[in-house]
């Protein structure tokens, strides 16, 4: 593939005249981070799911980071899934699963050792590793101790939504992993720098009481490299603290059922074993630091569906695949074309990256009817919020559990907007940074 191959010569296919209807000036705001600053661009998406569901987006230069190659978007359902599970065509590995190429070819060397970044029959392998952490079963024996910790969290008066639903997913990953309590804060610092590094609020955030830390987590702050502008912060260099930690707690007594244990048993090369406790350590925690809130501030935007909630309990199950449809925590994840092929009636090269948008996909209206409209009782609900095909979710049974301990407790207490919502930067987390709400115990008990 030739970097300065301009959208021109990506119109072959005949659909010309939906290229045209989508301008350029308008596809580009599909790659641009402030785009996402106001809201998730679901009209852009719809016209460019109905026009051109397979665009090419340009990559233009963004304060420090370069200007790359440009990438085929996919907006439509069907196209999605079919991407997410065909590895043999739209890899995970080649170019790893972020827009943004590595920096340097060591740099995609070590990402290609995550699991994330990984095809069958290597993916499978490492996926196997650690799967039994992550069973129902192993959830089902959490639960009662995820929602004591749920119920732990909410008290009178006003505070930060987005703080006080990070202390969960926190608590849960430092507990599966097996990291102390006093260190659990690092991993919400190491998430925040790495999903918020487009947004100058979150790329730099250090917020672990250094004098409550273990010895080694006190090392791992002090060995904290300076940012530097134009550093990616996905890269070995810019995260050497977290895999310093890494390895101190891989030499730590630890439990025999946690993930580290099991990442100790299972022969992971170390390019392997860093990658892995980066995996957990931001990916971890993610998906519900995103998705809790945005199911927060959802259900205050549609007070009838809320209302419709708090009188039925029971639908809480369904409310769940309902928010993270409606406000998916991951907006894309890219491949990689394998070799020549066509996808939406364009030509693709091997070589060119491949990028699913999930948010666009989850409002398909081919799926999902009315697909703008919030409904808790949705059923079917064929979102791709965690995923699809050999990558699905290792976490999702975690993460269902404590989206719903969360919101179960909610429904105890009466919320309301204290100020107004703060979207976090980012043209791949669906984040918000502030969400400043009112709590007072409810006057009727939901349950």
């Amino acid at each position: 593939m030739e970097a300065g191959t301009g959208a021109s010569a990506k119109t072959d296919g005949g659909a010309d005249v939906g290229e045209r209807v989508v301008a350029e000036a308008e596809a580009v705001r599909v790659f641009l981070p402030d785009t996402y600053e106001k809201a998730v661009p679901y009209e852009l998406f719809a016209r460019l799911r109905r026009h051109t569901p397979v665009r090419w987006i340009p990559e233009p230069a963004i304060g420090p980071w370069r200007e790359g190659p440009g990438y085929w978007a996919v907006f439509r359902h069907a196209d999605v899934k079919h991407v997410l599970r065909t590895p043999e065509d739209f890899s995970s590995h080649l170019g790893a699963t972020q827009v943004r190429d590595p920096d340097t070819p060591s740099d995609l060397a070590f990402v290609q050792d995550m699991m994330l970044n990984m095809d069958p029959p290597e993916h499978t392998r490492l996926r196997r590793i650690v799967a039994a952490a992550f069973t129902p079963r192993a959830v089902r024996a959490l639960e009662r101790t995820i929602a004591e910790r749920a119920a732990a969290l909410f008290a009178e008066g006003e505070c930060d939504f987005v703080e006080v639903a990070a202390e969960l997913p926190v608590w849960t990953l430092a507990h599966v992993m097996g990291v102390p309590a006093q260190d659990r804060r690092l991993l919400y610092d190491w998430a925040s720098r790495v999903i918020g590094y487009q947004d100058a609020d979150h790329a730099g955030l250090s917020t672990a009481d250094v004098a409550s830390l273990t010895p080694m987590g006190r090392r791992a702050v002090a060995s904290r490299p300076e940012p530097r502008p134009g550093v990616n912060p996905r890269s070995r260099a810019a995260l050497a603290d977290m895999f310093g930690y890494a390895h101190a707690l891989a030499g730590a007594p630890a439990d025999g059922g946690s993930v580290m244990a099991a990442m100790r048993r299972g022969g992971l090369t170390e390019g392997e074993f860093e990658n892995m406790f980066f995996l957990f350590a931001v990916a971890g925690n993610e998906t519900l630091r995103n998705g809790v809130p945005g199911g927060l501030l959802t259900l205050l935007e549609h007070p009838d569906e809320l209302a419709r909630l708090r009188a039925d309990p029971s639908l809480l199950g369904p409310a769940v695949e309902e928010m993270v449809r409606f406000w998916p925590p991951v907006i894309h994840f890219r491949r990689t074309a394998t070799r020549d092929l066509t996808l939406g009636g364009h030509r693709i090269r091997a070589g060119e990256k491949v990028v699913v948008y999930h948010a666009a996909a989850n409002r398909d209206p081919a799926v999902f009817p009315d697909p703008d409209r919030f409904d808790l009782a949705r059923a079917p609900n064929d979102h791709v919020s965690f995923g699809f095909g050999p990558h699905v979710c290792l976490g999702a049974h975690l993460a269902r559990a404590q989206f719903r301990a969360i919101f179960s407790e909610l429904l105890r207490w009466d919320v309301e907007p204290a100020g107004e919502p703060r979207r976090l930067t980012s043209n791949f987390q669906n984040g918000l940074k502030h969400l400043p709400v009112r709590l007072r115990p409810a006057r009727v008990t939901a349950r």
